[in-house]
């Protein structure tokens, strides 16, 4: 029989509620996911997903929401602004 570790992490009470409710939904406890992950980890040699460098539009787009969520704005004053917006896009 193997024995086991206990393994202590440190996770936002945000993130740690909306990855159980992701687990949850997929039938598996955090315990569990955190299992399938460290498996996968080993079996790949390597994180089991998929790391990109983002592309320079995609940079823009995280530095300006990192900007707007720091500033505590918005990039919009209202729905239709945004609306419009996306329609000419």
């Amino acid at each position: 029989m193997t024995t086991t570790k206990m393994l202590h992490i440190r996770v936002e009470d945000d993130l740690r509620e909306d990855a159980a409710a992701v687990f949850g939904s997929l039938g598996l406890s955090m315990s569990e996911a955190v299992r399938l992950f460290l498996h996968r980890t080993v079996a790949s040699q390597g994180l089991p997903l998929e790391l990109k460098v983002p592309n320079e539009k995609t940079h823009a787009a995280l530095l300006e929401a990192r900007q707007i969520r720091k500033a505590r704005s918005a990039r919009f004053d209202t729905p239709e602004k945004l609306f419009s917006d996306l329609n000419e896009q």
